[in-house]
């Protein structure tokens, strides 16, 4: 991949309460907050990314829903935010009917990459928040992606639709994005005293040796309670256990990147 090309990643999990808006939001900042310019594009319909950062939109101010129905320019979208280096593609509670709006148009599953294009020289990552399904937002987002990153709860059932989503993505790649890669899977919610969740790393590490971080996100109070602040972890508490896991997270990505370019 050219340099000066960003990386797009896709943080999709149709499973809800997994952690993959966190997983967005606090990887996005940590990335950030490394100086890689960074774009978090949020189309998930209850715009709980965009909300992470502050942005509430009124009905009538730019976002996801107007770039993908109407064709309005990404970047008269995208807005800062305020956080340095990190800027935001915002959703809104109106995205809600694009999933039918979208099977009218041409080409429906190509319409985020379409999007997405003429902004990757402007930063060096995008993070895609997926809505929890696999409904045509979410095909978009796997079609518009290099990499695609799962967060996995670590509890019971966690492996539970995995297999579903993985065949997802293999008919992505055959079909609609052959480029589609793993980024990998990453462990949250992880509480150490529980032999569950013990048991739960063992069982994903063993399935998915190649595609698991080292890194695993533990359950931590500041993770959960930051987006009512409108902050990533990282600046509401960056000597949190959440913030830690974040940034170590954003560097085992980086370093995966360095490594295989």
């Amino acid at each position: 991949m050219d340099a000066n090309i960003s990386r797009v990643i896709v943080i999709a999990n149709q499973k809800g309460g997994v952690g993959k808006t966190t997983t967005a939001v606090n990887l996005a900042a940590a990335l950030a907050v490394a100086e890689k310019r960074c774009l978090l594009l949020d189309i998930d319909p209850q715009a709980n990314s965009s909300s992470s950062l502050n942005v509430h939109l009124e009905r009538d101010e730019p976002c996801v829903y107007d770039v993908l129905i109407d064709g309005l320019p990404a970047e008269q979208a995208v807005r800062p935010t305020d956080f340095a280096h990190l800027a935001l593609l915002p959703s809104h509670i109106k995205l809600v009917g694009a999933e039918i709006e979208l099977v009218a148009i041409a080409e429906r599953e190509y319409a985020l990459k379409k999007a997405v294009e003429p902004l990757r020289r402007s930063y060096e990552y995008i993070l895609i928040d997926c809505p929890p399904s696999l409904g045509l937002l979410t095909l978009n987002g796997l079609t518009a992606a290099d990499t695609a990153l799962i967060p996995i709860q670590s509890e019971y059932f966690a492996l539970e639709g995995l297999t579903q989503l993985l065949n997802t993505i293999r008919l992505v790649q055959k079909r609609l994005n052959p480029a589609l890669e793993m980024e990998g899977l990453v462990l949250t919610m992880f509480d150490p005293r529980l032999n569950l969740a013990r048991q739960v790393r063992e069982e994903v590490r063993k399935f998915f040796p190649q595609h698991t971080f080292e890194t695993i996100v533990h359950r931590n109070v500041r993770l959960a309670e930051a987006p009512s602040f409108g902050r990533p972890a990282i600046y509401l508490a960056a000597s949190s256990q959440g913030a830690r896991d974040y940034l170590s997270l954003a560097e085992e990505l980086m370093a995966r990147q360095n490594k295989a370019a």
